[in-house]
Order: structure tokens, then C-alpha cells, then sequence
């Protein structure tokens, strides 16, 4: 079997002994090397390459967003963002992810130790994630939890779906690679297009900061959502951490609720659990995009948003970080079509001016 050979970059000799170890425990993972700061590790990485680097962003000599930039211009490898849960360490995170880095896994400021060995399996799939990558140039199996279904948390569509409405819903769903593809996006929206109700797969405490990013690049609002909130033409929200996005219906209006309830593919928030709430409520007046990602949360939810009577898209192949989600959209007949990801804004505003471009 080959191994994924992984370097750690940490200026914290506690958390590379613990990241190691933890790491290690997964038989097709190899800890190559480890450096307590970028020029270290570049001048190990240059004998002996890594096929992942798991990287803090707050070092010395060389900040990690630096490094990360660096190492996207020159060489570029799937990057894990190991950083602090603090509101200082989300935004410096958020701008080495928008930099290329492809996953992020949160650490406390405090009982470090305790919480790497806690969150183990996290690791280890954000590494395992990290080797499917495809980061672009910028110029013995570990014990899960149950992988439960959006059944958990919101019950299945049922056969009627009030259709008449104003209001028009995109629902967009992504994971790894997804910052950057949905600042492509978003940016790319004007303030008129549909309301956008959004998952990306993130830690808590990061989605405030992400979103908060997005608006001072976007026409559009975005925020991270709040229970009660309004879809509103204009807007997007964003499924804040730790937390379900449900989307329900009051008359001719659509909000959003904010849940925790059980992860749901292993994931909180988790896109079946709002694809499926778009699909009891919203019908075809909806529009489900499923982007890059790892795995195939989603897929299930983007087929009964389309049985529904929903349009749905994915993001192709060649313009995906990691082509999981969507392939598995793909597989299960979710998809009606695949589009690069510079194409999907364009029919979102289609979408929105009632322009369907079926399949």
C-alpha cells in the first residue's frame, strides 16, 4: 500500500509530537519530517518532497500565509491548515486558504494536546482528503462515527410541493477547494441574482470570518446565517459551523433555520440536511449546485432536490480541487448537467431571470 507521506510545520514541539503521533496511527499515512517554521521545512522538503504538508500560519521567520504563497507559486501541494480557534486565528486562516490551502482543522488555544488526540479521525481524513487534491498553481482503518443520514435531522420529501412562489432559492453545497470556489462564485454575482442559501464544510468559529471576507469582495451580502433569517434576493448565507442550515417556508417567503442535531454524513453542517429541506419546500423553485469536495455528502439531497423538481448542476471534473461530491451527484443521476466553475455563475442568473436551461 502506498503511503500518503505527510510533513508537519508547527513552531509548537508539543503539537508536532502529538500530530505525529496521531497521525502515525493510520497505516497509510507516513510522517516524513517535521520543522518548527517554513525555512526549516523548505529545506527538508526540498530532499525529500511530502505529498501533503499539515502547516500552522502563525510562526516565526516566516509567517505560514508567506510559506503557503510561496510554495503555490513554485511547487504547489495539498496543504492542511492546522490554526487556533481564536477570531484573529480564523481570518489569517481564511486568507491561507484562500491562498491554496485545500482543508482546515481547528485547535483550542488551550489543551492543544488533549484536543488533537480527541479529534484524531478529523486528522486523519483531513490529510486523507488533502492527497485527493489537485491544488493549482496561483501566479488499518481508524474507528468513525456512524455516517447517519439527512433521516436524522429532517424528514424526507414528501409527494407535493407547493411550486408557485416569487421567490426563487439557489442552494449551494461544497467542501474541500470550496473557499476558493466560492469566492470565484460570489464574486462573480450581481446584487440582483436569487437568494443563495450555502454549506461549506468548516469548523466553527471559521464561518463568521469567511463570510465577513466574502462581503468585502462581493456585490452581493454575504453573512453567516442566523435562525429566522429571510432568503432574500441579493443575499447569501452561509451555514454557520458546527450548525444544520434548514431552509422552510412562511407563505410566499423563505428563512432559514439554525440547528445542531447529529452530524449527518459525519458532517455538521451537512448538505443533504439543507438540499433535502430545499426539496420538501421549495421544489422547482429551486436551484441545487454541488461543488468540490471530498465524499458524497450531498448527493443525496441533490437528487431529491431534482426529483422534486429542482435544477440541478455540478461543478465539472477538471475545475474541481477534489471531484467527490459531484462525482457521486453524477453516479446517483442528481446531476441534469456539469459546468466549469467560472460557467455556474452565469446560470444562476439565468436561473434567477426564469431563463431554465434544462438538460
Amino acid at each position: 500500500m502506498k503511503k500518503i507521506r505527510v510533513m508537519l510545520v508547527d513552531d509548537s514541539a508539543t503539537v508536532r509530537q502529538v500530530l505525529s503521533e496521531v497521525l502515525s496511527t493510520a497505516p497509510d499515512i507516513q510522517v516524513i519530517g517535521t520543522a518548527a517554521d517554513p525555512l526549516f521545512a523548505l529545506q527538508k522538503m526540498n530532499r525529500d518532497w511530502p505529498d501533503v504538508l499539515v502547516l500552522d500560519v502563525e510562526m516565526p521567520r516566516m509567517d505560514g500565509i508567506t510559506f503557503l504563497k510561496k510554495l503555490m507559486a513554485e511547487r504547489p501541494t495539498p496543504v492542511v491548515i492546522c490554526s487556533t480557534l481564536t477570531e484573529k486565528g480564523a481570518s489569517t486562516t481564511l486568507q491561507a486558504m484562500s491562498a491554496g490551502a485545500v482543508e482546515v482543522v481547528a485547535k483550542p488555544t488551550l489543551g492543544v494536546k488533549q484536543f488533537l488526540q480527541e479529534a484524531q479521525d478529523d486528522l486523519i481524513r483531513s490529510v486523507r482528503a488533502a492527497a485527493h487534491a489537485r491544488p493549482r498553481m496561483i501566479t488499518r482503518q481508524e474507528p468513525v462515527p456512524p455516517k447517519l443520514s439527512a433521516d436524522a435531522v429532517v424528514a424526507a420529501p414528501g409527494k407535493t410541493v407547493l411550486h408557485q412562489t416569487t421567490d426563487k432559492i439557489v442552494a449551494v453545497g461544497t467542501s474541500t477547494g470550496g473557499t476558493q470556489a466560492l469566492e470565484v462564485l460570489l464574486t462573480r454575482l450581481p446584487r440582483t441574482c436569487p437568494g443563495l442559501v450555502i454549506v461549506q464544510h468548516m469548523p466553527e468559529k471559521f464561518t463568521a470570518a469567511f463570510s465577513d471576507r466574502l462581503d468585502g469582495l462581493c456585490s452581493i451580502e454575504v453573512r453567516e446565517a442566523r435562525d429566522g433569517d429571510r432568503v432574500l434576493p441579493g443575499l447569501a448565507l452561509i451555514a454557520p459551523g458546527g450548525f444544520h442550515l434548514l431552509l422552510h417556508r412562511s407563505g410566499a417567503q423563505y428563512r432559514v433555520t439554525v440547528e445542531q442535531g447529529p452530524a449527518v454524513n459525519r458532517h455538521r453542517p451537512s448538505v443533504d440536511v439543507l438540499f433535502r429541506s430545499v426539496a420538501r419546500c421549495a421544489g422547482g423553485n429551486a436551484l441545487g449546485i454541488i461543488m468540490t469536495g471530498m465524499g458524497d455528502d450531498g448527493a443525496r439531497g441533490l437528487r431529491e432536490m431534482r426529483e422534486a423538481g429542482a435544477l440541478t448542476l455540478a461543478q465539472d471534473e477538471a475545475s474541481c480541487v477534489v471531484y467527490g461530491m459531484p462525482r457521486e451527484a453524477v453516479r446517483m443521476q442528481a446531476v441534469e448537467r456539469s459546468l466549469p466553475l467560472q460557467a455556474l455563475p452565469e446560470e444562476i442568473v439565468h436561473f434567477g431571470m426564469g431563463k431554465l436551461r434544462r438538460g
